[in-house]
């Protein structure tokens, strides 16, 4: 290539070059703002040292010129609570930022919150400060963080009591050992970690009241977190366990609410007492149960991914005054399995990865009075068996979802009274208390002789005191 043709080129290349980085021009008028996508970054209540999720909010230039921003800080510098993240840079101080006409740049926020040494909740505050041409604004940071009893991978091998002075938040597991026991007083607040569980050879005992229930779920206390399931994993009570009270219980948002199981060849069965409680939105079951026996009075169990109560192998089961009321919604997934079933099989792995069907077990009774059984599939009840074997149960005074063409219900002995409507006009209200609604046809539909033992609903309403008790847990007074 000759000498005129090198400089030709060069001469080309440089005018492209500079043809496409244009001189930027700065405003620097004190008066030209920053626009923020918000004033402030809350954080709803955590757990001291269990750091926040990340919020984030956007730095926007409204400007027809580029802004350079002589300072972004962290008002409390390297001791505050809370740590921020500018357009990916982690630090506490940055300067020389520049953001392009009509352009934006996002901020990060954490925070994890240090012990206060109280059992009350306080309120935390910083602020990320903004310094552009002499111009000051802020964003401000709040959270409101409380102490918290943190239990690792923690064994319980004597009698132990947990009191209402603070929450208690289990990392991993809570293993009370066979011989042991953990007693929960009332107003306690029991939070899980993701896929944490409380894993109970002993016995368990639960003893809310009706103004203090105590409260199982995740340890995300953000509303956005409220009514989400599968935060955490589930409560085991196993075939060592024994003399098991729940009563006035809030057990929301885990992956399977209660799981109280004997194999087959297991000689012990594990027991559980469960009244005046909730469980709602499990990502898997309600309550599974295999070959153990449970009584349950004044019990409400809503959105599951599977089903509320499942019932496997055998045991004995009473339900008395019970609401099982599964409204899942699809935009979580496509639940498969009905409100309530009850099987004399379960399927399970072996070492080697091979599919194990356990058949023949056998109920020694299966009882459901006084309930709802509902939900928003066509057919809300399964029983099966393995060799198409009688199965021993009873549903006597109950409102039910039942699909005709596949469950001959009317001919069966085992189902007196039943009221089998598709609309029961049930209203899900906030906090899901599953109230019947003031036609509902399960008002005064009970039998009084099934709850002289539960004269009081779940709101401490009785029962007995008009023509007739309302199936399901809540008796409707009429203001």
């Amino acid at each position: 290539m000759g000498f005129r043709s090198i400089l030709f080129f060069t001469l080309i290349t440089g005018a492209l070059f500079f043809a496409c980085h244009p001189e930027r021009y700065y405003i620097e008028d004190s008066d030209a703002a920053l626009v923020f996508t918000l004033d402030t970054v809350y954080f709803d209540t955590v757990f001291t040292t269990i750091g926040t999720i990340t919020e984030s909010f956007r730095v926007k230039n409204p400007h027809k010129q580029f802004v350079k921003i002589d300072e972004i800080s962290l008002a409390g510098g390297e001791s505050s609570v809370f740590r921020i993240n500018v357009d990916g840079e982690p630090g506490v101080q940055f300067s020389g930022l520049e953001i392009a006409p009509g352009d934006s740049m996002y901020v990060f926020v954490e925070a994890t919150l240090d012990p206060n040494g109280s059992g009350d909740i306080l309120r935390i505050q910083d602020s990320i400060i903004f310094l552009t041409n002499g111009n000051l604004q802020d964003i401000d940071l709040v959270a409101w963080g409380q102490d918290v009893h943190i239990l690792r991978d923690s064994v319980i091998d004597v009698p132990t009591t947990w009191m209402a002075d603070k929450p208690y938040l289990i990392l991993n597991y809570v293993h009370v050992d066979s011989l042991s026991s953990l007693t929960i007083d009332p107003g306690v607040s029991v939070h899980l970690h993701r896929d944490a569980v409380l894993f109970v050879d002993g016995s368990l005992k639960v003893n809310g009241t009706k103004d203090e229930p105590v409260l199982f779920g995740g340890d995300r206390l953000e509303e956005f977190y409220d009514d989400i399931p599968g935060q955490w994993g589930l409560i085991y009570l196993s075939q060592t366990s024994r003399n098991n009270h729940i009563n006035y219980a809030e057990i929301k948002n885990g992956t399977l609410g209660l799981l109280i199981s004997a194999p087959p060849e297991s000689v012990n069965m594990p027991d559980l007492e469960i009244s005046n409680s909730i469980i709602n939105h499990m990502s898997s079951n309600g309550i599974y149960a295999l070959n153990s026996t449970i009584t349950g009075t004044n019990l409400v169990i809503g959105d599951c991914g599977g089903s509320c109560v499942g019932l496997f192998y055998g045991g004995a089961y009473k339900f008395t005054h019970c609401t099982f009321s599964n409204n899942w919604p699809a935009y979580y997934s496509n639940r498969q399995l009905p409100a309530l079933l009850l099987s004399d099989y379960f399927g399970d792995y072996d070492d080697d990865g091979n599919l194990v069907v356990y058949a023949g077990g056998d109920f020694e009774k299966a009882e459901f009075r006084n309930s709802i059984i509902y939900g928003n599939s066509r057919m809300e009840l399964l029983i099966e068996s393995y060799e198409d074997r009688q199965l021993n149960y009873l549903f006597d005074h109950c409102l039910m979802r039942i699909d005709e063409d596949s469950l001959n219900y009317k001919d069966d002995p085992l189902f007196s009274s039943i009221i089998n409507n598709q609309n029961p006009m049930l209203v899900d209200t906030i906090p899901n208390l599953f109230l019947p609604d003031s036609i509902s046809p399960a008002i005064n539909a009970g039998l009084a002789a099934h709850s002289v033992e539960i004269p009081f609903d779940l709101n401490g309403n009785n029962r007995l005191e008009d023509f007739a008790p309302d199936l399901g847990a809540f008796e409707r007074i009429e203001e």
